[in-house]
């Protein structure tokens, strides 16, 4: 019932010099972890300066595990190659993987494109401007704005609070959050068992989301 206020800004540039992959993930059937990786940049409000930090997030497509992140101040390509790497440490495997996101200028650099390359990732983008295409990123930057503090626009007093808080919503995300698309199992569990799920679409439980943070 309570409306989310509305903060917003630009954290994609898709008019560039970069090449622009085709879309390697439509009507594909994701049967496994690392079958399907995604990312997106969201910008948390930091109330302070009126101002936005950047969350750089790269997450599993069939577990919904966030893989990595990265909470900056900028939006360099280096910031999201910093997701990048730490998603890759974490992944157990990269045997081959699809890489998928927007046609921001960030991916399409040649310092993040050649990470993928080296890891023989196959890179796929988003075609149109359609965020069903990127589906699973978007909703993940909805997720951790939105269900994870009283307030429906998820906002931080300053940049310093943004990183610690955001590091323990990405720790209760994974590690404690049930998911009824994943048989009520956290997309840790999910991801670590690798097998087909049942997915379940009609059944709800209560979930309280509030996260108890501490700064």
């Amino acid at each position: 019932m309570i409306k989310s206020r509305c903060r917003k800004t630009s954290a994609t540039n898709s008019y560039h010099q970069y090449h622009k992959y085709p879309n390697l993930i439509k009507d594909l059937e994701i049967k496994r972890v690392n079958q399907v990786i995604v990312t997106d940049i969201t910008f948390p409000y930091l109330r302070d300066s009126d101002s936005f930090a950047y969350l750089y997030l790269v997450t599993d497509c069939f577990s919904i595990k966030i893989l990595g992140f990265n909470t900056s101040d900028n939006l360099r390509a280096s910031s999201a190659v910093k997701a990048l790497k730490i998603s890759l440490r974490n992944m157990s495997d990269i045997d081959n993987c699809i890489h998928h996101y927007n046609r921001g200028i960030q991916y399409c650099s040649k310092e993040y494109t050649s990470i993928l390359h080296s890891k023989s990732i196959k890179i796929s983008m988003k075609e149109n401007s359609d965020p069903l295409e990127n589906a699973v990123a978007e909703r993940m930057n909805k997720t951790v704005k939105e269900e994870f503090k009283e307030e429906k626009q998820i906002s931080f007093a300053n940049y310093r609070e943004a990183k610690i808080v955001i590091s323990q919503i990405v720790k209760f995300y994974n590690d404690e959050r049930p998911h009824r698309t994943l048989e009520f199992y956290t997309p840790s569990m999910a991801y670590q068992m690798n097998r087909d799920l049942k997915r379940k679409c009609t059944v709800s439980i209560p979930l309280v989301m509030c996260v108890k943070l501490s700064i």
